[in-house]
């Protein structure tokens, strides 16, 4: 049988026509404990690429594959306030009146998600968003593959490409009773994500048509959105080119409805100049990007190549600096902190800035913006948000930020005696 991960397949369709769904389950499950058990290793036969590598992904990032904690789960007033005002919320009734209305007693589940992977609506059949509970698909949770390793919403969001995830594939065990197909959305003009849109249900919606109907709800949406535009130009958020650069992922420039992947080197030069809108001097860059290693030359050869990815008309030199707008997600942090909106603020931070990267500029703006987000969260003693922050990548060994959080929960729940363990665990791990 030719292995799946040939060019011959789809590598994005997780069951071909006519192929055993019971067989193949079985046989993906197999791997998934293969791979899980061993904390890595060689793709199976059979494993989709994609599947593999979204999986090694959910293990290095320390995911559990037992559990789907959703300690920042959005609910009630707060829920409601931010999808309300979410883009995504614009496409509603067009997802509504091509899939929800058709899955009321189908099995299926329909969700719409931010581009966080955060579940804004779960609508569809009552059984089916029953069952979805105890896994915690239900609105409000973090769907990211950050959080619960491979899904459909998740993974398609991490890749910018629709995809299916079918039953072991998922990382997480207690979601392999389930399969989803997803795909992104995104800003007609600048190309930014928005959001995704899945289906999950049984093994039937894993098959080639189930995509293809989700991706034509996708074409729907954003015809829908230029529609919004055309009335309300100044909908969304400067098309300015961004810099994403959060999290583990290749860093990317959008701009004019195109995602570039960046080299390391180039993300830490824009991340940089953007933090220094006077501008550089050849030696000032080389010392924020190496103390050590790097002399006029090299970045001249650097500075070069950035020129032929961005434009020359968007980099000056003598000294070096930006000549247009560049936003970044680092900036986006900063603006939700000075407006005082620290929940913003936390559910954007979704990782470490280029966390590769030992550029001393880097490392820099790495610290200023966690010392930030800490302090505000601090400040502010809000339990929900340190619940979040300490769950995250960011807080996860925030001995200050554990330490507030026991202050905000009742000594006799059964939180309280979690919270205080970890403090003591950290509190031996720093005497040691």
């Amino acid at each position: 049988m030719t292995d799946r991960g040939t060019a011959t397949t789809n590598p994005w369709v997780a069951l071909r026509p006519g192929e055993d769904a019971v067989a193949h389950a079985r046989a993906v499950l197999r791997a998934h404990g293969t791979i899980i058990g061993a904390s890595g290793g060689r793709r199976p036969d059979g494993v989709r690429p994609v599947v593999h590598d979204s999986w090694l992904r959910s293990l290095r990032r320390g995911i559990d594959p037992d559990l789907v904690a959703q300690p920042a789960l959005l609910s009630g007033h707060e829920l409601e306030q931010y999808r309300v005002g979410h883009p995504m919320a614009l496409i509603r009734p067009v997802v509504r009146k091509l899939l929800v209305e058709d899955a009321a007693d189908s099995g299926l589940l329909v969700a719409i998600s931010d581009e966080q992977g955060r579940l804004l609506w779960v609508e569809g059949d009552h059984s089916a968003r029953d069952r979805a509970q105890s896994m915690s698909f239900v609105e409000g949770a973090d769907w990211s593959e950050d959080r619960v390793g491979t899904n459909a919403p998740g993974t398609a969001l991490a890749l910018d490409h629709s995809v299916q995830i079918f039953a072991a594939e998922h990382f997480n065990r207690t979601v392999h009773d389930w399969s989803c197909s997803a795909a992104p959305v995104h800003d007609p003009t600048s190309g930014r994500i928005l959001g995704a849109i899945d289906i999950t249900g049984g093994s039937r919606v894993a098959v080639p048509e189930v995509l293809q109907l989700v991706r034509a709800t996708v074409v729907a949406a954003e015809a829908e959105l230029r529609l919004h535009m055309m009335t309300s130009p100044h909908l969304f958020a400067s098309s300015a080119p961004r810099l994403d650069t959060f999290g583990s992922g290749r860093p990317t420039l959008r701009n004019g409805g195109e995602r570039t992947h960046l080299s390391q080197r180039h993300a830490e030069i824009l991340l940089i100049l953007a933090d220094h809108p006077e501008g550089l001097s050849s030696d000032r860059l080389a010392v924020l990007l190496d103390e050590s290693e790097l002399d006029s030359v090299t970045i001249r050869a650097e500075m070069s190549r950035l020129r032929k990815v961005l434009g020359p008309e968007h980099l000056g030199s003598r000294p070096y600096r930006l000549l247009t707008e560049l936003d970044t997600d680092v900036a986006e942090v900063r603006r939700a902190l000075d407006r005082g909106d620290a929940a913003s603020a936390v559910r954007i931070y979704s990782g470490p800035v280029l966390p590769g990267s030992d550029a001393p500029g880097v490392e820099e703006i790495r610290d200023d913006l966690r010392t930030r987000v800490q302090a505000a969260l601090l400040r502010g003693g809000d339990s929900d948000l340190l619940a979040r922050w300490t769950a995250s990548i960011h807080g996860r060994d925030d001995l200050a930020a554990w330490s507030a959080y026991l202050t905000t929960l009742a000594p006799t729940s059964a939180q309280y005696a979690q919270v205080k363990a970890k403090i003591d665990r950290l509190d031996r791990q720093l005497a040691t």
